[in-house]
Parts: structure tokens; sequence; C-alpha cells
């Protein structure tokens, strides 16, 4: 039996895909200015690559990674420039950040029938207790349990760690939650492992590209769906 349902927060519950690309774009251009590269393309790509590597490690730390950029250049970090970069980065962030038009009614519809739940991995804020989810408290305050991954001692997910904290505040066993996510590495593979229910969110408004996967995960493009899955699978 079904007693909770645990979400992810962004891109399952609001979009903030192109935010994110903005800041980034701001970022890659000011510190490819400080820099004085040449070539901005060969720029991009050493960027890049340096950044999937630190996601690979669950590390969204903003600061982290631009201090790698300019150490693999064989430079000093410039900090102020960084540290007045992160601020930036998460303004714009915070800025273009909006719940799915579906995400208020459909966790009302929910919460009358089961408990809910929020795991979240922070995006490497330096400030604690700066996670988006403050900034929809008539979202915040429909969950029993909220989660940010990555503070406090928390490990990131995919680690076992926040999803096995979930359930222990909770108080229920894994196979009585399903976790709604829309990553697949740290959402659904993580969930998979500790034996929550996982269901793959790919949202029809989000532009990306999905990870080409062979998976028997039930698979929904907007949360207005969520109710009739379980519905007709839990039922």
């Amino acid at each position: 039996m079904i007693k909770a349902i645990i979400f992810d927060f962004g891109q399952t519950l609001v979009n903030s895909a192109n935010g994110f690309r903005l800041a980034e774009k701001q970022a890659e251009t000011r510190i490819f200015q400080d820099l004085e590269l040449g070539s901005w393309s060969d720029f991009l790509t050493d960027y890049r690559r340096l950044r999937k590597d630190f996601h690979t490690k669950s590390n969204f730390s903003r600061q982290d990674l631009w201090q790698a950029v300019y150490r693999y250049y064989d430079r000093e970090p410039n900090a102020a420039l960084i540290s007045k970069a992160e601020g930036d980065y998460w303004d714009t962030v915070k800025s273009n950040t909006r719940p799915f038009p579906e995400t208020k009614a459909a966790l009302e519809q929910l919460v009358s029938e089961y408990r809910l739940a929020l795991i979240t991995n922070t995006q490497g804020q330096v400030t604690l207790g700066s996670h988006r989810i403050s900034l929809f408290p008539g979202l915040a305050n429909l969950f029993d349990v909220v989660i940010v991954a990555g503070e406090a001692g928390v490990p990131p997910k995919p680690n076992r760690a926040p999803f096995l904290l979930c359930l222990e505040k909770l108080g229920i066993a894994p196979t009585e939650a399903i976790f709604v996510g829309d990553d697949w590495r740290i959402d659904i593979c993580g969930a998979k492992e500790v034996g929550i229910h996982p269901v793959w969110l790919k949202h029809h408004s989000v532009s990306r590209k999905w990870p080409e996967v062979e998976t028997s995960v039930p698979v929904i493009i907007n949360l207005e769906q969520l109710a009739d899955w379980i519905g007709e699978n839990w039922k």
C-alpha cells in the first residue's frame, strides 16, 4: 500500500531550465572575459567537460567548478569575481523559476490521500537554507518532510542517505513510497537503489535531451497524470 509520494523539486515541481541556461551563459561569459582567452568554442568545450565531471561526482558547487576552470588554465581563481558571479547566478535562477501550471492542483489532490515529502539536492549555494522551495510557501506547506540533500551532513542524491532519511522521518518502508523525479541517474536510479517505486517525469514543457535508456519505470509527461497512474496501479 502506498502511503507517501516523494518528489524532486527542479524540473519536477517547478521549471527552472531557462533560468539555469541563462545563468550558466552569464557565468561562462564573465569567466571567459576575465581569463582573456582567444577561442570561445574551445573554452566552452573545456568548461562543459569540467562541469560534467563535477556533476558526475554530485558536486554542484558553482564556486568549486569555477575555481577548477581557472586552475585548468593555470590561473589563480578570481575570488571576488567568483563570489559576485555566484550571487548573480542564483538571482537569475530564482527570478526564472516558476511552478508548472498543474503543480499546485496536483499536489492538493494528492495530499488528501497521501503524505507528501520532498528530497532536493542543494545546487551548491554557499548560504544554507536558501533553496528555491522557500520561494513558494504555498507549495512548501503541503510537505510533511523536506530534505535538502547536500546540506547539514546529508550527501546529495543519488546517495542512499537522503532517501533513507526521508523514509525514516515519514516512518514508512521503501515499498510504501513513490518517488517522482526528472533526472534518470540522480532521482530514478537513486530511488530504485533503496527500493522506492520510481516514476520518471519527462515534463512536456521542458526542453532537454533525455537519456536513452531501456527501462520498465513508468514515465509521465505532466503531474496531472500522476494521480491517475497511482489509481490504476496501486488501488
